[in-house]
Formats: C-alpha cells, structure tokens, sequence
C-alpha cells in the first residue's frame, strides 16, 4: 500500500513500531559467557593481553576489536529530514534507522551519536569518539557547518563522509550516466540547474564540474547554474561574501554569470537537478528547457514538480527521491557500498576517486537502462557489494588504504 505525504495511518503505524520495540536497534555478544573460563578470554584477565597488544601498535585495534566494522552516524539534530533543527533526542529515530540500513545492505555495525547543543566544538567532539569506529557519516547538520566539519575531520585516520553531501552526489551521478544512455546525450555536453544550494546542492555542483575531483576520473559537465531563494549564484551578487561555500559555487559555475530566477536559469538547459522545496518548477519551465529535458525533482516528500506533470510538459526521463515512483534517487544505493568497501580497504579517508567510483558501479549495475529505470532497485543488496568492490579498487589504487 501507498502512503501519501501526511498520511495519518503510516504515522500512527511508525509511533506503534517503534514503541514496541524501544527503537530499532540492540547490542549482542559475539561469544559464550556461559562459565568462568568464556569470562576469563571475553574479559579479565585475558583482556589485558590484547590490550597491550594495541597499545604497541594501535593499527591492531582493527584486527581485534569492533572497530574493523563499525561506524559512527553522527548529528547535532540540526537538519533533521525535513524538520529541521529539532535537536539530538528527535534525532535518534532517523539515526537509528540509517544504523539498519548499514546492517542490513552491508552487514556493517553502526551506532547513533546524537549531540547536543554543540554549537561551537562539534569537530572536537567527533575527534575525541573516533578511536571506537572504523569509518564517521556525518548526518543531518545543517550547512555550512556540515561543510566545515567533514572538512576539518578529514586528518583523524578514518573515513568521515558526510551522506547528506555525496551520498546523494554520487547518486545523482550515477542516474545522470545514465540518463544520458538513454536520450543519447553526451555527458560533457550537458547544461544544468540545480535548484538547491545547501549540503546535497554544493556537492552535486562539485562532483558534476569536477570541483577539486581528480580529472582523470572524474568527466566535468559544460556548464551549471545554481539557484537559491534568491535566485540564480553568480559571481557578484550582493551578500554572497557572506557565505564562503556559495562563493565558491559562484567562482566556478555560471560563468555567464546570469542573473535572475530559476525560471530564467532553466530557459534551455538539458537537465533540472531539485534538492529544494516543493512545487518550485512549473510545466512552463520544464517546456523552456531543451527537447527532451532530464528532471531530477528529489524533494521529499513532495518534489519540486510531479512526475505526471514534467512527463506532460516533455520531460523524457524523471527522477524523484520517493519509492513509489519510477526511478528513485535514494543515498542508500551509495553509502553502504561505499562505507563497505573504505572498511574493507582500511581506508583512511574517502577520496575523489572512491566516490566516482561508486557512481560508475552504481549506473553500470544495469546494462541497458531504460527512461523508467536509470537506476537499480534500491532493494538489490548486489549493488552494495558492486560499489564496495569499486570503493575497495579505487582506495587501493589512490594509496590511502592500509592492511593490517
């Protein structure tokens, strides 16, 4: 059954399952203590060997501890879906359903870490909890902290990515290889909007012009346009100096630096990238854009134009954030993948080259992709193992993993 955007019955459905079982997680042992002698090897004193053993060399903390496979989801609860700063208590059910969904897609352990009014130290935060974890996804921090933070944890010896930010690039990468497949574009050649300048936005735009990506993996787009409330980013537009992220965005898209709504931005351009608000495009301007129009309208869970109503105005290929439509753009054909294969390789970070190469295994997943299947299913636990082999290839071939 499908539920529509408000629906009291999935409402109530979701406050029942979730107080029947005190939330969606639990801690289990790995080993026996059924006698003294299962005590003795699980904790004293047999413990203190294998303690001394990391103290001599910590990298062995992957060879005999939890942390060779388990991640941190990390928030201050101030991005919450789309409920926004509700703090870190309201956050906990979305973590602890991102945990699952690394369990269940990439058998990776993962916990929820929710702070608090951590206005000023989250970084500091992150770096005192990471000897613990194998890998950091930040998750659901409102930019442009989410920026400076990843940015700032990108020394701790682990992978730190931030999902709202790539996940949902490489996805869209991913189903944008694809499109092209289908309506017989070159990707080189593609003129796009992205409507949306907050975290998913800023690193759709980079990955797709090639933004600090490695150009030899990485094939840039002709031209982006990037709108905000205010309209489209160009390089001087009054109180953009107030955003260094936005200036960024300025420096190296639009480089007409056209001026005006999105409505003019879209005026004939190949694709619409939507990771907004609802009802924002209108058959008209999907009409403005080139024959045959790519339109990934992914807010959820309304998008920013219903599929009906892009097909009707001559979109040839939709694409939206909901599971109840053709072509879903969901991160969870990224991320467990990705944070499966850094894991594997002991990566040290997540890289460039990682990243586009979850894309490309994600859109090569299908071999003849059609307008209403760009992308796998996201059910299909195989894509998670195809983008962990590439993650684990591309980490081993850009030196940042280890083996221990």
């Amino acid at each position: 059954m499908l539920f529509t955007p408000g629906s009291d019955e999935i409402y109530r459905d979701a406050l029942a399952l979730h107080e029947k079982f005190r939330g969606k997680l639990e801690i289990r042992s790995k080993v026996s203590l059924k006698n003294k002698h299962d005590l003795s090897l699980a904790y004293t004193p047999g413990v203190a060997e294998v303690c001394r053993e990391i103290a001599k060399d910590r990298n062995l903390a992957y060879r005999y501890t939890l942390k060779a496979n388990t991640i941190a989801i990390v928030t201050d609860g101030t991005a919450v879906l789309g409920l926004g700063n509700i703090g870190g208590p309201a956050a906990i059910p979305v973590m602890e359903g991102k945990a699952i969904l690394f369990k269940e897609f990439a058998g990776i352990d993962a916990f929820p870490i929710c702070f608090e009014n951590c206005q000023t130290n989250l970084t500091d935060q992150i770096r005192n909890i990471a000897p613990v974890f194998g890998g950091i996804n930040l998750e659901d921090i409102a930019a442009p902290r989410c920026f400076e933070v990843e940015d700032a944890l990108q020394d701790i010896g682990i992978p730190v990515m931030h999902d709202d930010q790539h996940g949902t690039a490489v996805v869209v990468l991913a189903a944008l290889i694809n499109a092209c497949r289908v309506t017989g574009r070159k990707f080189e050649d593609l003129n796009i909007v992205i409507c949306g300048a907050g975290a998913a936005g800023y690193a759709i735009a980079r990955l797709l012009k090639c933004i600090g990506y490695n150009p030899d993996v990485c094939t840039k787009v002709r031209e982006i346009i990037v709108c905000d409330t205010k309209g489209t980013i160009f390089r001087g537009r009054e109180g953009l100096y107030q955003n260094k992220y936005k200036f960024i965005l300025a420096e190296e898209t639009n480089r007409q630096a056209l001026e005006g709504s999105l409505a003019d931005a879209m005026h004939g351009a190949d694709v619409f990238i939507g990771v907004s608000v609802p009802g924002v495009v209108t058959e008209e301007m999907i009409r403005s854009m080139n024959p045959d129009p790519i339109v990934f309208a992914m807010a959820n869970p309304v998008p920013e134009i219903w599929p009906d109503a892009a097909k009707r105005a001559g979109a040839a290929v939709v694409g939206t954030g909901r599971s109840d439509f053709p072509n879903q753009i969901n991160n969870v054909l990224a991320f467990p993948g990705i944070f499966r294969g850094a894991l594997d390789a002991r990566a040290t970070r997540i890289t460039d080259e990682m990243k586009v190469a979850a894309a490309h295994a994600i859109a090569d997943y299908l071999p003849r992709p059609q307008r209403d299947r760009i992308l796998p299913n996201i059910l299909d636990k195989d894509v998670t193992k195809a983008v962990a082999k590439a993650v684990a290839d591309a980490a081993e071939k850009c030196g940042c993993s280890r083996h221990i």
